[in-house]
Protein backbone atom coordinates (compact mmCIF):
# COMPACT_ATOMS: atom_id res chain seq x y z
CA UNK A 1 0.00 0.00 0.00
CA UNK A 2 2.85 2.36 0.07
CA UNK A 3 1.80 5.41 -1.68
CA UNK A 4 3.76 8.42 -3.19
CA UNK A 5 1.41 10.84 -2.35
CA UNK A 6 2.74 13.01 0.13
CA UNK A 7 -0.18 12.73 3.46
CA UNK A 8 -2.26 15.56 3.77
CA UNK A 9 -5.82 16.40 4.77
CA UNK A 10 -7.88 14.73 7.70
CA UNK A 11 -6.35 11.23 8.96
CA UNK A 12 -8.83 9.42 11.45
CA UNK A 13 -7.58 7.72 14.05
CA UNK A 14 -9.50 4.57 14.29
CA UNK A 15 -11.27 2.48 16.71
CA UNK A 16 -10.53 -1.06 17.23
CA UNK A 17 -14.01 -2.64 17.34
CA UNK A 18 -14.77 -5.17 19.34
CA UNK A 19 -17.26 -8.18 20.05
CA UNK A 20 -19.66 -7.89 22.79
CA UNK A 21 -16.86 -10.12 24.85
CA UNK A 22 -14.18 -7.87 24.07
CA UNK A 23 -12.23 -9.56 21.66
CA UNK A 24 -11.18 -7.75 18.36
CA UNK A 25 -13.67 -7.80 15.60
CA UNK A 26 -11.84 -7.94 11.99
CA UNK A 27 -15.29 -8.82 10.36
CA UNK A 28 -16.21 -5.22 10.14
CA UNK A 29 -13.45 -3.24 8.98
CA UNK A 30 -14.25 -3.59 5.31
CA UNK A 31 -17.52 -1.76 6.12
CA UNK A 32 -15.39 1.21 8.40
CA UNK A 33 -12.86 1.48 5.18
CA UNK A 34 -16.36 1.77 3.02
CA UNK A 35 -17.49 4.53 5.39
CA UNK A 36 -14.90 6.84 6.06
CA UNK A 37 -14.31 6.93 2.44
CA UNK A 38 -17.96 6.89 1.28
CA UNK A 39 -19.55 8.96 3.93
CA UNK A 40 -16.97 11.36 5.57
CA UNK A 41 -14.59 11.52 2.90
CA UNK A 42 -11.44 10.72 4.76
CA UNK A 43 -8.87 8.49 2.81
CA UNK A 44 -5.86 8.01 5.28
CA UNK A 45 -5.43 6.21 8.82
CA UNK A 46 -3.91 6.13 11.59
CA UNK A 47 -4.59 2.22 13.44
CA UNK A 48 -3.70 0.64 16.73
CA UNK A 49 -3.05 4.38 18.14
CA UNK A 50 -4.72 6.04 21.15
CA UNK A 51 -8.15 6.07 19.96
CA UNK A 52 -7.37 2.44 18.65
CA UNK A 53 -6.43 1.14 22.54
CA UNK A 54 -3.30 0.12 20.81
CA UNK A 55 -1.26 -0.33 24.15
CA UNK A 56 -4.41 -2.67 25.36
CA UNK A 57 -4.22 -4.86 22.45
CA UNK A 58 -1.68 -7.69 22.46
CA UNK A 59 1.14 -7.73 19.70
CA UNK A 60 -1.20 -10.27 17.65
CA UNK A 61 -3.64 -8.46 17.44
CA UNK A 62 -2.36 -5.44 16.69
CA UNK A 63 -1.00 -7.27 13.62
CA UNK A 64 -4.38 -8.29 12.76
CA UNK A 65 -5.96 -5.13 12.74
CA UNK A 66 -2.94 -4.04 10.80
CA UNK A 67 -2.96 -6.89 8.16
CA UNK A 68 -6.94 -6.00 8.01
CA UNK A 69 -6.76 -2.28 7.78
CA UNK A 70 -3.72 -2.56 4.56
CA UNK A 71 -5.87 -5.33 2.94
CA UNK A 72 -8.86 -4.15 3.24
CA UNK A 73 -7.94 -0.41 2.58
CA UNK A 74 -6.19 -1.91 -0.24
CA UNK A 75 -7.23 0.87 -3.74
CA UNK A 76 -9.97 2.78 -1.78
CA UNK A 77 -7.37 4.19 1.55
CA UNK A 78 -4.34 6.67 0.10
CA UNK A 79 -2.63 6.08 3.63
CA UNK A 80 -2.16 3.45 6.08
CA UNK A 81 -0.14 4.50 9.00
CA UNK A 82 0.57 1.84 11.71
CA UNK A 83 1.71 2.86 15.43
CA UNK A 84 4.03 0.78 16.21
CA UNK A 85 4.77 2.34 20.13
CA UNK A 86 4.84 -0.33 22.52
CA UNK A 87 6.06 -0.99 26.42
CA UNK A 88 9.90 -2.37 24.83
CA UNK A 89 11.71 -1.33 22.25
CA UNK A 90 11.66 -5.34 21.14
CA UNK A 91 8.04 -4.83 20.55
CA UNK A 92 7.97 -1.88 18.93
CA UNK A 93 10.85 -3.08 16.30
CA UNK A 94 8.69 -6.52 15.94
CA UNK A 95 5.74 -4.22 14.78
CA UNK A 96 8.01 -2.14 12.97
CA UNK A 97 8.64 -5.06 10.88
CA UNK A 98 5.29 -6.79 10.50
CA UNK A 99 4.00 -3.18 9.14
CA UNK A 100 6.35 -3.05 6.38
CA UNK A 101 6.34 -6.21 5.32
CA UNK A 102 2.35 -6.34 5.12
CA UNK A 103 2.87 -3.41 2.82
CA UNK A 104 1.22 -0.39 5.50
CA UNK A 105 2.10 2.90 3.59
CA UNK A 106 4.28 4.04 6.99
CA UNK A 107 4.62 3.62 11.00
CA UNK A 108 4.66 5.93 13.86
CA UNK A 109 6.20 5.88 17.33
CA UNK A 110 5.29 7.44 20.71
CA UNK A 111 8.73 8.24 23.16
CA UNK A 112 8.91 4.96 25.96
CA UNK A 113 6.86 6.16 28.60
CA UNK A 114 7.64 4.14 31.41
CA UNK A 115 11.65 4.80 31.70
CA UNK A 116 11.63 7.92 29.93
CA UNK A 117 14.10 9.62 27.71
CA UNK A 118 15.27 12.58 29.21
CA UNK A 119 16.92 14.38 26.45
CA UNK A 120 16.45 14.89 22.90
CA UNK A 121 19.51 12.34 21.92
CA UNK A 122 18.09 9.23 23.98
CA UNK A 123 14.93 9.76 22.14
CA UNK A 124 16.08 10.24 19.00
CA UNK A 125 18.48 6.80 19.82
CA UNK A 126 14.89 4.64 20.56
CA UNK A 127 12.95 6.18 17.41
CA UNK A 128 15.96 5.49 14.99
CA UNK A 129 15.73 1.45 16.60
CA UNK A 130 11.90 1.73 15.81
CA UNK A 131 12.40 3.22 12.17
CA UNK A 132 15.69 0.68 11.21
CA UNK A 133 13.19 -2.62 11.02
CA UNK A 134 11.21 -0.77 8.36
CA UNK A 135 13.48 1.33 5.97
CA UNK A 136 11.27 1.16 3.00
CA UNK A 137 8.80 3.24 4.65
CA UNK A 138 7.74 6.54 5.91
CA UNK A 139 8.65 6.97 9.90
CA UNK A 140 6.10 9.65 11.76
CA UNK A 141 6.87 10.78 15.63
CA UNK A 142 3.57 10.19 17.56
CA UNK A 143 4.03 12.97 20.09
CA UNK A 144 1.23 12.75 22.73
CA UNK A 145 3.22 14.74 26.17
CA UNK A 146 -0.05 14.69 27.99
CA UNK A 147 -0.06 10.60 27.74
CA UNK A 148 3.72 9.34 27.75
CA UNK A 149 5.04 12.01 29.82
CA UNK A 150 7.69 13.25 27.43
CA UNK A 151 8.11 16.60 27.25
CA UNK A 152 10.86 17.10 24.29
CA UNK A 153 10.15 19.67 22.57
CA UNK A 154 9.16 19.20 18.74
CA UNK A 155 11.40 21.80 17.40
CA UNK A 156 14.13 20.94 18.78
CA UNK A 157 13.66 17.25 17.91
CA UNK A 158 13.37 17.78 14.32
CA UNK A 159 16.78 19.79 14.29
CA UNK A 160 18.80 17.57 12.15
CA UNK A 161 16.58 14.12 12.92
CA UNK A 162 17.34 13.57 8.68
CA UNK A 163 20.24 12.93 9.13
CA UNK A 164 19.76 9.99 12.10
CA UNK A 165 16.66 8.39 10.64
CA UNK A 166 16.41 9.00 7.11
CA UNK A 167 13.00 7.50 6.67
CA UNK A 168 11.59 10.46 8.96
CA UNK A 169 8.95 11.93 7.34
CA UNK A 170 6.98 13.74 10.09
CA UNK A 171 5.14 14.33 13.36
CA UNK A 172 1.70 13.55 14.78
CA UNK A 173 1.72 16.57 17.10
CA UNK A 174 -1.00 15.98 19.73
CA UNK A 175 0.05 18.64 22.45
CA UNK A 176 -1.58 22.42 22.67
CA UNK A 177 1.43 24.25 22.83
CA UNK A 178 1.17 26.18 19.77
CA UNK A 179 4.40 27.83 20.03
CA UNK A 180 6.69 24.86 19.71
CA UNK A 181 4.18 23.44 16.58
CA UNK A 182 4.53 26.98 14.80
CA UNK A 183 8.21 26.95 15.21
CA UNK A 184 8.36 23.32 13.64
CA UNK A 185 6.25 24.95 10.85
CA UNK A 186 8.68 27.81 10.59
CA UNK A 187 11.59 25.59 10.43
CA UNK A 188 10.90 22.46 9.17
CA UNK A 189 7.28 22.94 6.70
CA UNK A 190 9.09 22.17 3.49
CA UNK A 191 10.92 19.32 4.67
CA UNK A 192 8.26 17.46 6.89
CA UNK A 193 4.78 16.82 6.98
CA UNK A 194 3.46 18.13 10.29
CA UNK A 195 0.11 16.95 11.58
CA UNK A 196 -1.82 18.37 14.31
CA UNK A 197 -3.50 15.76 16.77
CA UNK A 198 -5.94 17.73 18.87
CA UNK A 199 -9.10 18.53 17.37
CA UNK A 200 -10.90 21.18 19.06
CA UNK A 201 -7.72 23.28 17.92
CA UNK A 202 -7.48 22.14 14.16
CA UNK A 203 -8.27 25.57 12.78
CA UNK A 204 -5.58 27.23 15.16
CA UNK A 205 -2.80 24.97 13.66
CA UNK A 206 -4.37 25.79 10.05
CA UNK A 207 -3.22 28.91 10.42
CA UNK A 208 -0.13 28.25 12.28
CA UNK A 209 0.58 26.23 8.45
CA UNK A 210 -0.53 22.59 9.33
CA UNK A 211 -0.01 20.05 6.94
CA UNK A 212 -2.85 18.13 7.83
CA UNK A 213 -4.58 16.35 10.91
CA UNK A 214 -4.74 13.18 12.59
CA UNK A 215 -7.66 12.77 15.06
CA UNK A 216 -10.47 10.48 16.41
CA UNK A 217 -13.51 13.18 15.47
CA UNK A 218 -12.74 12.84 11.76
CA UNK A 219 -14.10 9.11 12.16
CA UNK A 220 -17.58 10.54 12.54
CA UNK A 221 -17.18 14.73 12.10
CA UNK A 222 -15.02 13.55 9.09
CA UNK A 223 -17.71 15.79 6.40
CA UNK A 224 -18.07 18.65 8.57
CA UNK A 225 -13.74 18.78 9.09
CA UNK A 226 -13.43 18.47 5.08
CA UNK A 227 -15.91 21.35 5.06
CA UNK A 228 -13.58 23.30 7.28
CA UNK A 229 -10.06 22.48 5.51
CA UNK A 230 -11.95 23.44 1.99
CA UNK A 231 -13.18 26.94 3.96
CA UNK A 232 -9.83 27.55 4.88
CA UNK A 233 -8.18 26.97 1.86
CA UNK A 234 -10.35 29.21 -0.04
CA UNK A 235 -9.91 31.81 2.70
CA UNK A 236 -12.73 32.19 3.67
CA UNK A 237 -12.25 32.42 7.69
CA UNK A 238 -16.32 32.99 8.59
CA UNK A 239 -17.58 29.86 7.39
CA UNK A 240 -14.14 27.71 8.52
CA UNK A 241 -14.68 28.99 11.97
CA UNK A 242 -18.64 28.28 11.70
CA UNK A 243 -17.58 24.30 11.10
CA UNK A 244 -14.75 24.78 14.02
CA UNK A 245 -17.24 25.76 16.32
CA UNK A 246 -19.93 23.24 15.22
CA UNK A 247 -17.27 20.42 15.97
CA UNK A 248 -16.39 22.63 19.13
CA UNK A 249 -20.06 22.64 20.57
CA UNK A 250 -20.21 18.88 20.34
CA UNK A 251 -16.76 18.26 21.93
CA UNK A 252 -17.94 20.96 24.72
CA UNK A 253 -20.91 19.02 25.36
CA UNK A 254 -19.83 16.12 25.71
CA UNK A 255 -16.67 17.10 27.60
CA UNK A 256 -18.78 17.96 30.28
CA UNK A 257 -20.16 13.98 30.53
CA UNK A 258 -17.26 12.61 30.27
CA UNK A 259 -15.41 11.93 27.18
CA UNK A 260 -12.78 9.37 26.72
CA UNK A 261 -11.71 6.59 23.62
CA UNK A 262 -14.88 4.44 25.57
CA UNK A 263 -17.29 7.09 24.76
CA UNK A 264 -15.70 7.80 21.41
CA UNK A 265 -16.14 3.98 20.51
CA UNK A 266 -20.33 4.88 21.91
CA UNK A 267 -20.35 7.97 19.14
CA UNK A 268 -18.96 6.07 16.81
CA UNK A 269 -21.24 2.86 17.26
CA UNK A 270 -24.78 5.11 16.71
CA UNK A 271 -23.45 7.83 14.44
CA UNK A 272 -21.70 4.87 11.95
CA UNK A 273 -24.15 2.12 12.36
CA UNK A 274 -21.23 -0.27 12.86
CA UNK A 275 -20.91 -2.16 16.26
CA UNK A 276 -17.33 -0.77 17.78
CA UNK A 277 -18.60 -3.02 20.89
CA UNK A 278 -16.80 -2.37 24.83
CA UNK A 279 -13.46 -1.18 25.43
CA UNK A 280 -10.70 -3.13 26.96
CA UNK A 281 -10.42 -2.59 30.64
CA UNK A 282 -9.45 -0.36 32.97
CA UNK A 283 -11.86 1.61 30.44
CA UNK A 284 -15.39 1.08 31.14
CA UNK A 285 -18.26 1.20 28.67
CA UNK A 286 -20.01 4.42 27.86
CA UNK A 287 -23.15 4.87 29.92
CA UNK A 288 -26.75 4.95 28.76
CA UNK A 289 -27.32 8.81 29.84
CA UNK A 290 -24.39 9.27 27.77
CA UNK A 291 -24.94 8.19 24.88
CA UNK A 292 -28.43 9.18 25.00
CA UNK A 293 -27.34 12.82 25.31
CA UNK A 294 -24.26 12.32 22.93
CA UNK A 295 -27.28 10.94 20.19
CA UNK A 296 -29.30 14.12 20.67
CA UNK A 297 -26.19 16.50 20.70
CA UNK A 298 -24.74 14.77 17.65
CA UNK A 299 -28.51 15.54 15.40
CA UNK A 300 -29.31 19.15 16.75
CA UNK A 301 -25.81 19.96 15.14
CA UNK A 302 -26.94 22.34 12.69
CA UNK A 303 -24.41 24.57 10.01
Amino acid sequence: MASPKRLQGLTAATITPMTPDGEINLSVIGQYVDYLVKEQGVKNVFVNGTTGEGLALSTQERKQLAEEWVTKGKNKLDHVIIHVGALSLPEAKELAKHAAAIGASGIAGIAPFFFKPTNKDTLVAFLREVASEAPGIPFYYYHIPPLTGVKIRVEELLDGIKEQIPTFQGVKFSDTDLLDFAQCVKNHKEQFVLLYGVDEHLLSALAMGASGAVGSTYNYLGKKNNLMLEAFAKQDLTLAQQYQFCTGEFLSFVFKLGFGVAQTKAVMTFTSGIPMGPPRLPLLSASVDFIEKAKAKMASLIL
